[in-house]
C-alpha cells in the first residue's frame, strides 16, 4: 500500500488552519516539501514541544511525505529563537543519515511567518501567485503534527488524538494530548480554571482564532489551542465586534493612512491586496462592487486590524464583508499578473512577535505551556463529522455498538474530498447523526 492510501485510511488532515485532507496533498509532484514549524501565533506551544520530544518521528514522517511527492529537497522552517529545538532536529537528521535531503532553515521571529505564502518565500524565494496554492510553485507544505501523524499512520496508528495548548489569563498554561471529540468545557474545568463562564475563549491563536460563541463544543483534529481571557480584555472586545458595527465605524473613522496596506503580508509579497482601498470605497456604498474583488486576496491574518491600524478600526472585517458580497454575486478576482516581486520595503516592515504580543495586551500571558505527559482521559466524546475542508464524513456505526479506540467509524463520501474518522476512546456509541458520533465509556442507555 502506498503512502497516499495509508494517510487517507488514517484520516490525517492539516493539524491546524483549515484542516485540508493530507492525502490530497500527496497526489501531485513537487520540487520542495516544506515543514511549517513556525508556529507564528503567540502563546501556542504545540509544534516546538513535539519537535523536541519526537524529532526522529517527525523527520521520518516528513521524509516519507517528501518521497511520495518526489521532492528533491525537504526543508524545515522554524523560528531562530528555538535554538535548542534546532540543535535537536539537526542531530536527529544526522543520526538518520538524511543530511543530503532534509535541512533546517531558521526563520525570523515575525508574524505571520507561518502563513503558507510567506513560508514558501522565506524557504525557497518563490512567490505563490494570487489566489494560488504552494503547489503552483512546486511546493507542498505540512506542519509538525501532521508529519508526526504520517509517521504514526505508517505504523498503523490512525488519528485519534490531537495536541493543543491552553493558555491566556490562567495560572498554569498547559499543552495536552486529548482524544478528538473531548468536550471543551471538561478541558477548561479539569485543573485549568474553575469559573470558565467568566472567560471568553479564542479557538486557535489570538490573531486568527475566533471567539467561541459557545464553549460547549468539542475538540476536533485541527484544534491547536485555546486562549482564555477575561471578557473585558481588549482583544476580546475587538474580536466580538459585529460586521455591521465594524462597517459603520470603519466608514466614518478611516483616515486613509495606508498603514493597513503597507504592513499587509500579501501586499509586501507583491500581491494586489490593498486594504486601504476597501476602506475608502466603503463610504461610497457602491452597488457595483466588481472592482472590489481584490478583497478576495485577503488571508485574514489580522495584521491590518489588530496591529497596523492606528485608530483601531476594522480593515479585515471590511474585507470579509466584501468577500461575502462578491461571493453572493458570483464575482471572482482574476489575477492580472503571473510573476511577482516582493515590495522593496518588505524587509523593513516585518512584524516582530514581541511587539505584536505587547500590542495585543498578552505580554503577561506569554509563558511556557509545558506538555502534560499524563494522557488526558475522557469518559465521553462527540466527534464531529465535519472537521476538515470538503464534505462531512458518513457514519458507518450505529447507536449501541461497542467500539475500540482507532476503529473506523465514518468514511469519506464517494468521489469526494474528505477524511476518514476513527473512534478516539473505547466505549459504546450512544448517538449517531449527520453532524456527529458520540461515544461514552460504559454501557448503552
Amino acid at each position: 500500500m502506498d503512502l497516499q492510501q495509508i494517510v487517507k485510511d488514517a484520516g490525517i488532515v492539516g493539524a491546524g488552519g483549515a484542516g485540508f485532507p493530507t492525502h490530497a496533498k500527496l497526489t501531485e509532484k513537487a520540487e520542495y516539501i516544506l515543514l511549517n514549524a513556525a508556529e507564528c501565533e503567540p502563546l501556542l506551544r504545540v509544534d516546538q514541544q513535539l519537535m523536541e520530544i519526537y524529532p526522529k518521528e517527525i523527520i521520518l514522517g516528513f521524509e516519507a511525505a517528501g518521497k511520495q511527492v518526489g521532492a528533491s529537497q525537504a526543508i524545515i522552517g522554524i523560528k531562530n529563537k528555538h535554538k535548542k529545538v534546532i540543535n535537536i532536529l539537526n542531530e536527529a537528521i544526522e543520526a538518520l543519515n538524511l543530511t543530503d535531503y532534509v535541512k533546517v532553515t531558521p526563520l525570523e521571529d515575525v508574524y505571520p511567518a507561518g502563513d503558507e505564502h510567506v513560508l514558501v518565500y522565506e524557504l525557497t524565494k518563490k512567490i505563490v501567485p494570487e489566489l494560488g496554492i504552494p503547489l503552483r510553485v512546486g511546493c507542498v507544505v505540512i506542519n509538525s503534527e501532521t508529519a508526526l501523524n504520517i509517521y504514526n499512520a505508517i505504523n498503523q496508528l490512525p488519528v485519534t488524538d490531537t495536541y493543543l495548548t491552553i493558555a491566556g489569563d490562567i495560572e498554569n498554561p498547559v499543552t495536552l494530548k486529548v482524544p478528538v471529540g473531548t468536550p471543551n468545557r471538561s478541558l477548561f474545568e479539569k485543573g485549568v480554571i474553575k469559573d470558565i463562564d467568566s472567560y471568553a475563549v479564542i479557538d486557535g491563536g489570538p490573531m486568527m482564532g475566533p471567539v467561541m460563541e459557545n464553549i460547549d463544543g468539542f475538540v476536533n483534529k485541527k484544534s491547536k489551542g485555546y486562549i482564555l481571557l477575561k471578557k473585558d480584555h481588549f482583544l476580546i472586545k475587538r474580536k466580538t465586534v459585529s460586521l455591521e458595527r465594524a462597517s459603520v465605524v470603519s466608514r466614518t473613522a478611516c483616515e486613509q493612512c495606508r498603514m493597513c496596506t503597507d504592513l499587509c503580508p500579501r501586499y509586501l509579497l507583491g500581491h494586489n491586496m490593498q486594504p486601504h482601498k476597501m476602506m475608502r470605497t466603503l463610504g461610497y456604498q457602491l452597488k457595483d462592487i466588481s472592482e472590489q474583488d481584490i478583497s478576495q486576496l485577503c488571508c485574514e491574518c489580522n495584521v491590518c486590524e489588530l496591529f497596523a491600524c492606528p485608530v483601531n478600526i476594522h480593515p479585515r472585517a471590511v474585507n470579509v464583508i466584501y468577500k461575502k458580497k462578491l461571493q453572493e454575486q458570483g464575482i471572482r478576482y482574476e489575477p492580472i499578473k503571473t510573476e511577482f516581486t516582493p515590495r522593496v520595503a518588505r524587509d523593513f516592515r516585518l512584524i516582530p512577535t514581541k511587539r505584536l504580543i505587547f500590542k495585543l495586551g498578552l505580554h503577561d500571558y506569554d509563558r511556557p505551556a509545558p506538555l502534560d505527559f499524563d494522557e488526558y482521559k475522557s469518559l465521553y466524546v462527540e466527534i464531529p463529522m465535519s472537521q476538515h475542508i470538503g464534505r462531512p464524513s458518513q457514519p458507518i456505526v450505529s447507536a449501541g455498538e461497542q467500539v475500540k479506540k482507532g476503529q473506523l467509524i465514518a468514511v469519506i463520501p464517494e468521489n469526494s474530498l474528505g477524511a476518514a474518522i476513527h473512534a478516539s476512546i473505547d466505549g459504546v456509541v450512544v448517538k449517531v447523526d449527520e453532524k456527529s458520533i458520540a461515544i461514552k465509556v460504559g454501557d448503552y442507555e
